[in-house]
């Protein structure tokens, strides 16, 4: 009898863990948006505390974290944050947006050329 209550509680901190992450991905966002990428990255420290179960989510934090970078003219730093989703999540979309951004630093010629290779692993 006492293992409904567990449960119950388990599935609700579960909940609000993910509504919780959920928030602070959504404000990051809005603050990119705004153009505040102090905030931004604030914001994403916050997503990532919480989201170290879901390694889904790092794909998508790691490219607004590239984004905001490059905002901020770190491009090397950006490039790195690129190859890193390349190299660890090769399938997803977010890997494609970070070829992306790869190649359109190079091609503005903000970094080595070199730089557009995915990180070893």
């Amino acid at each position: 009898m006492r293992t409904l209550p567990i449960i119950v509680l388990a599935l609700i901190l579960a909940g609000c863990t993910r509504w919780s992450m959920d928030r602070h991905l959504n404000n990051a966002y809005r603050e990119y948006a705004r153009g505040d990428c102090e905030r931004v990255m604030l914001e994403l420290s916050q997503v990532e505390r919480k989201s170290r179960s879901r390694r889904y989510v790092q794909p998508e934090v790691s490219l607004l974290r590239g984004q905001c970078l490059e905002r901020q003219s770190l491009f090397v730093d950006a490039a790195e944050t690129y190859r890193f989703i390349l190299a660890q999540f090769p399938g997803s979309e977010y890997a494609y947006r970070a070829r992306a951004r790869l190649e359109t630093l190079r091609h503005l010629g903000r970094i080595d050329p070199a730089l557009t290779r995915p990180a070893p692993l």
